[in-house]
């Protein structure tokens, strides 16, 4: 099995420690990636910290509000619930933006 990381190759065989061999191939992250660091040093971008902050702070935050679950459900019970058309249609039309943005960077 070989990994390729910055321009480093591991190959890694049961049972044997793994061996590392300098590569050609160098893996980018795309235009803000930064030269390869030297061997043995690991350089983690401003993009790659944030994205891990924000993963961490998803974890900790809940998977559902409840008590803004049980706010709209007495609300819709109640009858007194009222939908905003023009604030749907403003979020979806926002969303739709959004989604057709990020199929255009890839092109």
């Amino acid at each position: 099995m070989s990994n390729k990381i910055n321009d480093l190759t591991t190959n890694v065989t049961a049972g044997r420690p793994s061996a590392v061999a300098p590569t050609r191939d160098v893996v980018s992250g795309g235009g803000n990636a930064a030269p390869a660091p030297a061997s043995g040093e690991v350089h983690i971008t401003d993009t790659a910290s944030q994205l891990a902050s924000l993963e961490q702070s998803l974890r900790d935050s809940p998977a559902v509000d409840s008590a803004k679950v049980a706010q709209l459900q007495s609300a819709i019970e109640q009858g007194t619930y009222q939908v905003n058309p023009e604030h749907v249609a403003t979020q979806l039309m926002q969303m739709e933006r959004a989604l057709a943005g990020l199929g255009q960077k890839g092109e």
